[in-house]
């Protein structure tokens, strides 16, 4: 089976652009694009970081509720944006718990937390908890787990179709990581002002209200996943049974805002007519 919708992407206002959709079952329902060229993932990172974060929890490395990044903070406060770490700073804005004050400084402490508990470097560590598993062969991460990924669509098919139907994890654990961590929690999803609430599980955006976003005005509620300023996006539909990722060259900014939206309700209206 292939996707037409997946072809929107070639009116993108980008230099390259690939995409993908993958069900629960590994099955790709349709590719378009180099789907085996690398991209800089920017925040798409996250998602990668957080699930070698559960893996390290699963094996007993770290709690989710131990003490990490500033006083009062938790591994689980890192992963859900609530430590109150800066954006880019390692300063401390707010209480831990208070505010979705969205931080790469968060994820950055994240990774030395891992580091530190596991005594294996946080890129190595991602790459032989989560990346060598899947065989994500053309992923790497050099530099900070907020922001430095590089990977294909071929390789993200393998963790999208891994976070619908988890292997190298507890499907409760999974389950976890797509539920809203601290609810209620007021901030600003960047590129999209100020949300309330809004909504995150651990490592990953849950759509749940928000308007503006990212994803289609068709997404479930439940539609989980992240954007990239680099361009890229990866979301997961439970209801609709499908994830998507769409890796570009260009940097994210009004023509995102304004084609993303309508890609997806795009392929949601087709994975649905067929199904």
């Amino acid at each position: 089976m292939s996707l037409e919708s997946l072809a929107l992407i070639e009116e993108w206002p980008v230099p390259t652009a690939a995409a993908a959709v993958v069900r629960a079952d590994g099955v790709v329902l349709g590719t378009h694009g180099p789907v085996n060229q690398p991209f800089a993932l920017a925040s798409v990172t996250k998602p990668l970081a957080a699930y070698a974060a559960l893996v390290a929890y699963e094996e007993g490395a770290v709690e989710l509720d131990e003490a990490a990044g500033p006083e009062g903070s938790t591994v689980r406060h890192l992963l859900a944006h609530t430590s109150g770490l800066a954006f880019d700073e390692h300063r401390v804005t707010a209480a831990p718990g208070l505010r979705r004050l969205y931080s790469n400084a968060g994820f950055e402490q994240l990774g030395d937390h891992i580091a530190k508990a596991t005594e294996i470097p946080f890129g190595e560590y991602l790459k032989q908890a989560v990346l060598e598993p899947l065989g994500m062969t053309s992923t790497t991460l050099d530099g900070s787990p907020a922001k430095d990924a590089v990977s294909t669509v071929d390789d993200l098919v393998r963790f999208a179709a891994e976070v619908q139907a988890p292997r190298l994890l507890d499907p409760r654990t999974v389950a976890e990581a797509m539920t809203v961590q601290y609810p209620g929690t007021k901030g600003v999803l960047p590129g999209y002002g100020h949300q309330n609430p809004n909504d995150w599980g651990l490592g990953f955006e849950i759509r749940d209200s928000k308007s503006p976003h990212w994803t289609g005005s068709s997404s479930s509620p439940r539609t989980f996943g992240h954007f990239g300023q680099s361009g890229t996006f990866l979301w997961i539909d439970p209801d609709a049974g499908v994830a998507c990722v769409a890796l570009t060259d260009r940097a994210f900014g009004p023509w995102a805002v304004e084609v993303w939206p309508a890609f997806t309700d795009a392929v949601l209206a087709e994975v649905s007519g067929a199904a």
